[in-house]
């Protein structure tokens, strides 16, 4: 079987790829209605400083145990090692929730495709109804939504099926086209900024009940929705293993997090600069309303064909990552057997059919909801499901700074040590931010425990290969 290996440019355009995807695109509508500039702003360096404390924590982890490959959810099988029953369960159940987290998170990728193709097809949005049974209305808009999010995702499975380096490639030239393009949206930005839209900067808001939200609680609603949008900043660690060289794995993290976050700051503080509150919150593309007000109707269709070519490198890239991390899992035993399964040319093929099929029963969300409110619903429950994972690698970084654990010089160790702490208290803050409303806790819960169901099956089989 032929092995292609990734550089570290392909390593960066799978990282910059898979987290500048949808979140930018939908996120400034999302943070309007939750926070005041003050609090968007303050919730952007605050989820970027803790991602970039998990961001060193993985790519150290990459350097310092480089068989450990697939993912963060590799590392809490290793956490438990002493204990084989708790450390084979917490290694599928890691596995099994960032697995819930990826194919979730393509539906909101590709879902917002639609969401700016309708800037050329205004047909998607539709109200029109085709049928009715009982108190549902199928809609024109919706139904076709349905079907071109079925034709990305089944077009970017069978892309990927043909190989590593072409779909990597397909990706690579899609995220220089979105930089450029973000860069350039920047730039038009600035002389259309208007600060009255931003003033006042601090300034109250009302959750559901009518209740006022101050700006730290604004912060704290805002944190969970700014981490989806650095999802995906482990897309070099779950390719460890196809990697030229280890040492990339660590420096594509790292500029790719650079890139994102100045894309995001840049976009999301001058979007609330050239649209009003009230024109920013009730917008279903936001940076295609902002372009156009800048420079027209024009500008729009650019932005808009910008945030296309944007959005399918990133399913592409979210594809391959949902198949590739239970993939990963089967080969280090976390994982029920069947999804180790390669075709010729080394693509996860059974992981890829599965992981594609479940990701299609939440694309039948588009049906009955609008485009907005499942990109909202989708992000918080996979956010989730990453948080468990990110968690355990900062806990099994900080184990190995205490245990010493392949470390030969102390003050490596104190530095490391603080980086894990660092990371460990971000994503403990953001899962109780994110935990506060108990709907969205139960669910993500469920989606978790339904795992349970499986895990007979892999502990008879890790008992079968240890007898």
């Amino acid at each position: 079987m032929s092995q292609q290996k990734l550089g570290f440019w392909l390593l960066t355009a799978l990282v910059v790829g898979n987290m500048v995807g949808s979140g930018i695109f939908m996120l400034p509508r999302s943070l309007s209605e939750s926070a005041s500039p003050a609090g968007v702003t303050l919730a952007w360096l605050l989820t970027g400083a803790g991602v970039m404390l998990t961001a060193l924590v993985f790519g150290n982890l990459a350097i310092r145990k480089p068989e450990l490959s697939g993912g963060p959810q590799i590392y809490a099988k290793e956490l438990l090692k002493e204990k084989p029953v708790a450390s084979l369960l917490s290694g599928f159940m890691s596995s099994w929730g960032y697995w819930i987290g990826n194919f979730a998170g393509n539906v909101a990728i590709i879902s917002t495709f639609t969401s700016y193709l309708s800037t050329f097809f205004p047909i998607l949005n539709s109200k029109a109804v085709i049928w009715t049974i009982g108190s549902f209305d199928l809609k024109v808009g919706n139904a076709l939504t349905f079907i071109i999010c079925t034709l990305m995702l089944w077009g970017a499975h069978f892309i990927i099926l043909k190989g590593m380096k072409g779909a990597g490639k397909i990706n690579f030239v899609a995220t220089v086209a979105k930089v450029i393009g973000f860069a350039l949206f920047i730039i038009l930005a600035l002389f259309a900024f208007d600060k009255s839209n931003i003033l006042p900067f601090v300034a109250p808001k009302e959750d559901a009940a009518g209740h006022t939200v101050g700006l730290l609680s604004q912060v704290n609603g805002a944190a969970l929705s700014t981490l989806w949008a650095f999802i995906g900043i482990e897309s070099a660690v779950v390719f460890a293993s196809r990697a030229k060289r280890t040492r990339d794995v660590k420096w594509a993290t790292i500029v790719g997090l650079c890139i994102a976050l100045a894309i995001y700051l840049g976009i999301s503080f001058l979007t609330m600069g050239v649209l009003s509150q009230s024109e920013l919150i009730h917008s279903e593309k936001p940076l295609v309303d902002a372009t156009e007000q800048i420079v027209g109707p024009i500008g729009a269709y650019l932005i808009a064909g910008l945030g296309l070519v944007s959005l399918l490198g990133s399913t592409i890239g979210w594809v391959l990552l949902s198949a590739e991390v239970p993939y990963q899992a089967a080969r280090q035993g976390l994982f029920l057997p069947a999804f180790a399964k390669e075709n010729k040319q080394s693509m996860p093929v059974f992981s890829l059919w599965v992981s594609n099929a479940l990701a299609q029963l939440f694309i039948f969300s588009t049906v009955s909801s609008s485009i907005s409110s499942a990109f909202d619903f989708v992000i918080y429950i996979a956010t989730l499901a990453y948080l468990v994972p990110y968690l355990i690698s900062a806990l099994y970084q900080m184990r190995l700074t205490i245990t010493g654990e392949t470390y030969l010089h102390s003050r490596q160790r104190i530095v490391d040590g603080m980086i894990a702490a660092g990371a460990t208290i971000y994503s403990l803050w953001v899962i109780v931010a994110g935990t506060s409303d108990l709907k969205t806790f139960l669910f993500g819960v469920a989606l978790l425990a339904s795992g349970i169901i499986f895990y007979p099956l892999l502990r008879k089989n890790a008992h079968h290969l240890s007898s």
